[in-house]
């Protein structure tokens, strides 16, 4: 199956986007009023000298807006300078026009009152005249690149957690501003700016939906600064958010990432961009804006410094303009575009699909918006352990209708599926694919157990639940023996697995064969994964939460799901084209349209290692040399990109 790998293109030769969000260290959200252009273009400087090309700006509203029929000319003016500066230095900036939210405060234009930024008809009037004034001073610019429309319009127009908009309500709002900007003459890509933090992306409905808002824009640009308990799936979280965001199969930007050195050591700052950025790029990302330039020391006593004081140390330079490893490692990353020549290559196809259940996205009566987190972690930790197994996934989401073209398809911890989901998954298997589940309970104790029918006869077995009781695993650890060869696992071969959850997650289902055989059985003899034959495929099933336990645990990866994946892969023919024998190293392949194909090589190790990647007989050279590799050394938590011959 194809997986999303669309770039942003626009008549600008200043694409890939790879930057920063743009703050002078002269006053931060308030620079405007103190603009020093000698010490932006001093700032700039710092940033192209290190392979960027472009800035993400920003028209704080207040002050640019500071009544309803009037912007601030003086500040226009500077903010023109500021864009000469790009264009002296050959770089590119994307302005964003209502900006009443940053950095942990908003702040609104005196005249706003109480109106609703959504509702009210005089102030949608007033922003949306904003934004065309603006792209009417700035759209013919060669510094222009994009627009976005906002900064976070979830934590500003409303606070999303208390009081959300209605879908409707945002993408009748998101029009209107799209359209002040296509009506006033700009040209460039235009987005909305809100951090892709709506229901398809993160299962949370704030009222930004890209598939409605989508007809408007021309790009989606997620926002991702949420943490985790495992390293491993840190450095994946970004990647996997972005496979989530292409859900309209538009370019991804990753419009801000980024970390407070108030919070890491520098050596975790590197290396938390390092992985990031190769991550993401591997997960169909086209564009990177790191948050953000510079460090702001001389302003902490100025809001919102003042009370968010990590906020001060954001910056991949620092309060001097001196360059910390984030800024080194963009600039790596802006070589190794460079080298591969990133706008003409492509994400290989890949035949194992991840499947996203429309419960994640979609409101159905009665249903749970707090089933939502679990769907979300445990398709993240199988993301994850597809990496570890150098299996190639594609998302394929049943909202849409799953994807008929692929050879494996994976349901980690899959609990709720549509009547439409379960036989579609029926006639895959019928027709010669391999559909794996793992059995989860669910994190609540309405309605236990699985939420679709005939599980029985899809996997060939009885189940022997009893009603409303969770089947508790009692073991620490769960040891999965196998009782036959399945792939390479050998027969009397045994995966363990931390066991997590909680008293209604953490359970296993019992069941009987009914013409299932048993692949591998638990320390007590019960069934731990069967297969079914079903037609010229199968299906394969996992009686206990083998992802969520994982997700659910920290500091776990690599954990044994990896071994099951790689297994599954062989049983179903689907491809791994470079593998890397450990579970450290994941390897993924990008296509150049001439034909050279480009591995990339990622460590998940805090210690140095070597492999010697498998490539199905076919050689590795150095990008830059064309001399050949065989054994490739990687610093820990390296990355390394070498051409495939």
């Amino acid at each position: 199956m194809r997986r999303h790998s669309v770039q942003l293109t626009h008549d600008s030769a200043l694409l890939p986007w790879l930057g920063a969000n743009f703050w002078s260290r002269t006053g931060g959200p308030l620079m405007w009023r103190s603009y020093d252009p000698v010490t932006v273009r001093e700032e700039l400087s710092v940033l192209r000298e290190h392979g960027l090309n472009m800035t993400r700006s920003f028209f704080y509203w207040p002050d640019f807006h500071p009544e309803p029929h009037r912007v601030d000319e003086e500040l226009c003016a500077r903010f023109g300078d500021f864009l000469d500066a790009h264009t002296e230095l050959g770089m590119g900036t994307v302005p964003t026009f209502i900006v009443g939210h940053m950095s942990g405060e908003n702040w609104d234009p005196a005249w706003r009152g109480d109106r609703d930024l959504y509702e009210d008809v005089w102030l949608l009037g007033r922003q949306a005249w904003f934004v065309s004034q603006m792209t009417r001073r700035f759209k013919d610019h060669p510094a222009v690149t994009g627009w976005l429309i906002t900064n976070e319009m979830p934590g500003y127009g409303r606070v999303y957690q208390v009081d959300p908009p209605s879908s409707d309500v945002v993408t009748a709002w998101a029009q209107f501003m799209c359209d002040a900007v296509r009506a006033a003459g700009g040209t460039q890509p235009v987005s909305l700016g809100d951090g892709a933090w709506g229901i398809e992306v993160t299962g949370r409905d704030n009222g930004f939906s890209l598939r409605q808002t989508a007809e408007y824009v021309d790009f989606v640009g997620p926002h991702v600064y949420r943490s985790d308990t495992d390293r491993t799936r840190q450095h994946y979280r970004a990647a996997f958010e972005c496979e989530l965001a292409a859900v309209t199969g538009q370019p991804v930007v990753l419009e801000e990432f980024g970390l407070s050195t108030d919070t890491v050591s520098a050596g975790a700052a590197g290396v938390y961009y390092r992985q990031t950025l190769h991550n993401s790029l591997l997960g169909g990302a086209s564009g990177w804006m790191a948050w953000n330039n510079t460090d702001y020391d001389a302003l902490w006593d100025q809001s919102p410094y003042d009370h968010h004081p990590f906020e001060m140390h954001f910056g991949v330079t620092d309060a001097l303009g001196r360059p910390k490893p984030p800024l080194l490692e963009l600039a790596s990353f802006a070589a190794t575009l460079k080298a591969v020549d990133f706008p003409n290559c492509r994400r290989c196809d890949a035949d194992a699909a991840l499947v996203v259940p429309a419960f994640l996205e979609r409101g159905y009566p009665y249903s749970r918006p707090a089933d939502r987190p679990l769907i979300f972690s445990s398709l993240h930790q199988a993301y994850v352990s597809a990496h570890a197994a150098d299996l190639p996934v594609g998302l394929t989401r049943e909202a849409d209708g799953i994807a008929p073209d692929a050879l494996l398809y994976l349901l980690p911890a899959t609990r709720q599926l549509t009547t439409r989901g379960r036989r579609t998954l029926e006639e895959r298997a019928r027709a010669g694919a391999t559909v794996y589940l793992s059995f989860c309970s669910g994190e609540y104790p309405t309605t236990r157990g699985p939420w679709f029918h005939g599980l029985d006869g899809l996997f060939g077995v009885e189940q022997q639940l009893t009603y409303g009781v969770a089947e508790p695993i009692e073991d620490e650890v769960l040891e999965m023996t196998f009782t036959e060869d399945f792939g390479p696992l050998a027969a009397g071969e045994v995966l363990r697995f931390a066991v997590a959850g909680n008293e209604d997650s953490r359970a296993y289902l019992p069941v009987v064969p009914a013409g299932a055989r048993v692949v591998a059985v638990d320390a007590h003899g019960r069934p731990a994964l069967l297969v079914h034959e079903l037609g010229a495929g199968r299906t394969v099933l996992a009686t206990y939460p083998l992802e969520h336990m994982a997700a659910r645990t920290a500091r776990v990866n690599p954990e044994a799901t990896h071994r099951l994946y790689a297994a599954l892969a062989q049983l179903a023919g689907a491809r791994r084209p470079v593998t890397t024998g450990m579970p450290e190293v994941a390897a993924d392949v990008l296509e150049h349209e001439d034909g050279r194909r480009f591995v990339w090589l990622v460590s998940q190790s805090a210690e140095e290692t070597r492999v010697r990647p498998d490539c199905g007989g076919r050689q590795l050279r150095d990008v830059d040399s064309g001399e050949a590799v065989a054994e490739v050394r990687l610093a820990p938590y390296g990355v390394r990109v070498l051409r495939l011959g």
